[in-house]
C-alpha cells in the first residue's frame, strides 16, 4: 500500500476544570472541552489488529483526567501545553495536536480557547 497516515484523534471532551485567573473563576470549576489529534508513526498500519499495537483512546482520556483532578490553572496555555507534553512523549506518536476551549466565557460564542501543535 501507498504510504498511509494514521491519525487518531478524541473530539470535545468535556471536564470540569478549575481554571482561570480572575476571582470569581478560582476554585469555582468550568466546562472546558478537549479535542487531541495523535499522528502516529508511519509504520502503524503494519501493526498486528491488536490494542497492544497502537496509541490508546483511554490513555488520552485518563491521562487528561489526571492531570485535572490534581491541580488548578490560571491558563487554558499551561493546561493545553501540559497535555500536549504527555502525548507528544509516547512511543509511536510524530506529531500532536491539542485544542483546549472554556465553554461559558461569553453568551455569544461557542467558546475561546487555544490550540497547540508539536512534533517529534
Amino acid at each position: 500500500m501507498a504510504d498511509v497516515t494514521t491519525k487518531l484523534f478524541l473530539e470535545e471532551f468535556e471536564v470540569m476544570v478549575d481554571i482561570g485567573i480572575h476571582d470569581f473563576e478560582i476554585n469555582n470549576p468550568q466546562r472546558v472541552c478537549i479535542s487531541v489529534e495523535v499522528l502516529l508513526d508511519p509504520n502503524a498500519g503494519d501493526r498486528p489488529d491488536e490494542i497492544g499495537s497502537t496509541f490508546d483512546y483511554d490513555f488520552i482520556r485518563l491521562e487528561i483526567k489526571n492531570l485535572i483532578s490534581n491541580r488548578r490553572f490560571n491558563l487554558q496555555e499551561t493546561l493545553c501545553r501540559l497535555i500536549l507534553e504527555k502525548i507528544i512523549g509516547q512511543d509511536g506518536v510524530t506529531e500532536a495536536t491539542v485544542t483546549t476551549k472554556k465553554l461559558d466565557v461569553y453568551p455569544d460564542t461557542n467558546g475561546v480557547g487555544v490550540k497547540m501543535t508539536s512534533k517529534k
